[in-house]
């Protein structure tokens, strides 16, 4: 049956494309399947699933960020927006054939395991039964909501169904998280609104864009220190450029630059010392049109954006079959199951400057797996008894604060350094 050669992709994003193009160029069998009807996931913004915004622009400099073997073009700018991103992702999709590889306009619903493979059941009625299952449809697409005590008589939504600034118009805005969606609403939102406040439940390290006039992960990238003094190094000098967040009521952070994902936005830093918006503490409860805060103060609004990031979620498949514990899967290398030789994620992997390309090598060790199980066997059985052990400690030098959204979160040299060791064992 020909379809038991096949490798099935979940995803046309950027993943979704790296596995593509990871598993095609070994001469491997692939067909995948996206919801939407073009490539890129979120960042295309026409997609009625993305949860990018108007004024979405990647955190991290485009050369650092980009995949190796597919450089953006040096008019594109530094930090480019979706519209760009979402061009580049055709491009790149373009380049090496991989639009035939999808079939568009499909969703898998569900998938169950086979003795031997998976069978996908796809919202088209179809179903296929392949050989082994890439699972590459993203992170950030099922939002974490946040249900506070109380009732609010205005409105409240998810950063997710935020497009455009106009949407602040005349309102009196709350802003509740100040991850770096949250920070470029709260920005959008002083152009607009009457008033706007951002909530937060703990401090953070900002990072600007630009350092001497480089894009900061540029500079910091030269720096060839071990993790912990690169981190102390890095803040002080950041800190050169943003000053002290708690001057404008930020609580002073409870980790180390790295420890968490920085605010790469010091806009919001000048409109806060202009006085175009506030730091508030965490929210308690609802009250009517008031918001009721931690520390007992509260403050009237007409719209609260929760902007509390999202959930990992992979619908389609019981939990149970991706071992999942607490907030994640528990795979080697956030990739490989522990026994199945047949089911894989790429993408779940999360790091200070890993950009796509980091995503990329992950894909690209997936398809050595696959290509060694049938060319050598003796490599890939020795690989398949270490993934066997489960997920390794890839934090390296990082004290990591431990929260849901960090379940995936590696440092990266260890993690890269890993995944090169593994490649070259994997090679035929």
């Amino acid at each position: 049956m020909r379809g038991m050669s096949r490798h099935a992709i979940i995803g046309a994003g950027p993943s979704g494309l790296a596995a593509a193009r990871a598993l095609s160029k070994r001469g491997l069998d692939v067909i995948g399947f996206e919801r939407h009807s073009e490539v890129g996931g979120l960042w295309d913004i026409d997609n009625p699933h993305s949860t990018v915004y108007e004024s979405a622009h990647l955190i991290s400099s485009k050369r650092r960020t980009e995949f190796a073997e597919f450089p953006m073009a040096d008019a594109v700018a530094d930090y480019p927006d979706h519209r760009q991103l979402a061009q580049y992702f055709r491009d790149f999709a373009e380049r090496f054939s991989l639009y035939d590889l999808f079939q568009f306009d499909t969703a898998v619903e569900q998938v169950e395991p086979l003795a031997d493979g998976w069978r996908l059941t796809t919202s088209t009625g179809e179903t296929h039964d392949v050989a082994s299952l890439l699972i590459a449809n993203g992170n950030l697409h099922t939002p974490n909501r946040i249900d506070w005590p109380g009732e609010f008589a205005g409105r409240i939504i998810h950063s997710s169904e935020y497009k455009k600034p106009q949407q602040f118009a005349g309102e009196r805005v709350l802003i509740v998280g100040a991850g770096n969606s949250g920070c470029d609403m709260a920005v959008d939102a002083v152009h607009h609104a009457d008033h706007v406040d951002i909530s937060v439940r703990r401090g953070y390290h900002f990072v600007p864009k630009y350092v001497f006039g480089k894009p900061a992960d540029a500079v910091g990238g030269k720096l060839k220190l071990p993790g912990k003094l690169k981190a102390a190094v890095d803040a002080r000098l950041l800190k050169m450029f943003t000053g002290d967040p708690t001057r404008f009521g930020f609580p002073e952070p409870d980790h180390k630059l790295y420890e968490s994902h920085p605010i790469v936005n010091s806009n919001i830093l000048y409109h806060l010392g202009h006085g175009d918006l506030r730091v508030q503490p965490d929210v308690a409860s609802l009250d009517g049109q008031d918001v009721v805060f931690a520390d007992g103060s509260r403050e009237r609004y007409s719209l609260i954006v929760q902007a509390t990031g999202y959930r990992l979620d992979f619908p389609f498949i019981d939990h149970s079959l991706l071992n999942w514990h607490g907030a994640a899967p528990d795979l080697y290398l956030n990739a490989f199951h522990p026994d199945r030789d047949d089911l894989f994620v790429v993408g779940m992997v999360e790091a200070a400057g890993i950009g796509w390309e980091g995503r990329m090598q992950q894909a690209e060790l997936v398809a050595d797996f696959i290509q060694a199980r049938s060319q050598a066997p003796s490599k890939a059985a020795r690989f398949a008894k270490r993934k066997a052990g489960g997920a390794q400690d890839m934090s390296g030098p990082m004290n990591y604060i431990k929260l849901d959204r960090m379940a995936y979160y590696v440092h990266r040299d260890t993690f890269l350094d890993t995944v090169a060791a593994a490649r070259r064992e994997l090679a035929v």
